[in-house]
């Protein structure tokens, strides 16, 4: 039954990120996240702009999130500080936002090139560096790549872990699979 008043912004929100979870970004229509809520297409419409506008609306607080990381790994004086910041603030994202993560998997690369994605195309490489504690060497790299990859991959997979238990797990993970900076 499709109920008269357009819903709020949040249960759209809710919805279009279950729906992107369970089928993709790609695979969900604005069709399929009105019937989730309960409203017509019109309604949905009537909040968001566009299925782009919604998934920037899911993104908006892990993107400005990932902002700040970015400006505190920038304004550190050493790579040391650099590593254990990037590693500190990025368990703590991937813990805080991972159900916003797992709705990305496998999509981020094309998601990338929207412009509600646009600040964050060169926080990868900047995180894979303040991970290897800014060196050249291609094992701290690797290393640091393989670390920011698996958290991002596999972080949605823990959604029954509290949060506290899964950041003493992943710091665990980072503090052994990263070389120390001297």
């Amino acid at each position: 039954m499709t109920r008269v008043a357009p819903e709020t912004h949040d249960e759209i929100l809710a919805a279009a990120g279950r729906r992107f979870a369970q089928t993709g970004y790609r695979g969900t229509s604005l069709q399929d996240i009105a019937r989730d809520v309960g409203c017509s297409k019109a309604a949905v419409l009537y909040h968001f702009a566009n299925k782009e506008a919604i998934l920037t609306g899911l993104m908006d607080r892990p993107i400005g999130q990932l902002r700040e990381l970015d400006e505190r790994i920038a304004a550190t004086s050493s790579p040391a500080e650099a590593q254990r910041v990037a590693a500190n603030g990025f368990v703590d994202l991937a813990v805080r936002f991972r159900r916003e993560i797992a709705l990305l998997r496998g999509e981020f690369p094309d998601l990338l090139q929207q412009p509600a994605f646009s600040y964050i195309q060169h926080v990868p490489e900047r995180l894979v560096s303040a991970f290897a504690g800014h060196s050249d060497r291609p094992a701290a790299r690797i290393a640091a790549l393989v670390v920011l990859a698996g958290i991002a991959e596999t972080c949605g997979e823990f959604v029954d872990i509290p949060d506290a238990q899964l950041r003493s797990a992943l710091l665990a993970l980072v503090h052994r699979a990263l070389e120390p900076v001297n």
